[in-house]
């Protein structure tokens, strides 16, 4: 059996586009992952292309981050990848790895690399959820606008003043019954 050049490419939403990852590179097939999962086992393509690649083959990724979120998911999966004699290819940071390869060099790059990686994202989310609480310190609001107007609740008391059902208004005035009771509740 011919050893094969697979790509594994994932992207962490549907928007993203995936054509530029492993542009240029000729690959005998080719895994595309289409989510954004916090762990490996949340990632079925990815266990589709580990379960596929066989010793001899070439895993070919675009970075070190396309493959895994964290420094100890990474070192894991290129040691469980080169185990099957699978070599490991990351154009991006221009490194290769191999199970016959034991570099210190090329491992200490991998687990920098990685770290950085991971140091990158922390650093994001950080700057993320500061920019949450700051705009909602100056009362900005987040999620669906509320779905009771002042007219919709002129309605549903309406409704039910007339003695219709609870069930019955909330399918009148086109919601769900728990938002109707959250209503009533929060009413008083």
């Amino acid at each position: 059996m011919k050893h094969q050049v697979v790509g594994y490419i994932r992207v962490s939403s549907v928007g993203q586009n995936t054509d530029r990852q492993l542009a240029g590179v000729a690959l005998d097939r080719v895994f595309e992952e289409k989510a954004s999962a916090k762990t490996v086992t949340a990632r079925p393509v990815l266990a589709e292309c580990l379960a596929y690649v066989r010793a001899g083959d070439t895993l070919v990724c675009h970075s070190l981050d396309r493959l895994a979120r964290n420094t100890a998911e990474l070192l894991g999966l290129v040691r469980e990848i080169t185990g099957k004699g699978v070599t490991v290819r990351f154009l991006k940071e221009n490194l290769t790895f191999s199970g016959s390869d034991d570099d210190p060099f090329k491992n200490l790059m991998l687990s920098m690399l990685a770290a950085f990686g991971q140091f990158e994202r922390e650093l994001i989310n950080e700057r993320r959820r500061e920019g949450v609480a700051a705009a909602r310190a100056r009362g900005r609001k987040f999620g669906a606008p509320a779905k009771l107007t002042p007219e919709l609740c002129a309605k549903i008391d309406e409704l039910l003043a007339s003695g219709a059902s609870k069930r019955t208004t909330a399918r009148a005035v086109g919601i769900g019954e728990a938002t109707l009771y959250r209503y009533l509740n929060e009413k008083g």
